[in-house]
């Protein structure tokens, strides 16, 4: 299933720069984890791996 492109690139953009300004720890790392799977699965076209890696990062780092 194919989402709105730029809806899912502004988000990427959103999660990687609250990834970057994260306090270095645990829930950083986890969110860099889910952060960078999100890019593979954006890179391999799955836009529904894609939002659910970027809400784990997110979630990650609440």
């Amino acid at each position: 299933m194919k989402l709105n492109t730029n809806t899912i690139s502004e988000k990427m953009k959103s999660v990687k720069a609250s990834c970057g300004g994260a306090p270095f720890g645990e829930k950083r790392t986890q969110a860099w984890r889910h952060y960078n799977a999100a890019e593979a699965a954006h890179k391999a076209n799955d836009d529904i791996k894609t939002k659910y890696e970027l809400d784990a990062a997110r979630k990650a780092l609440a």
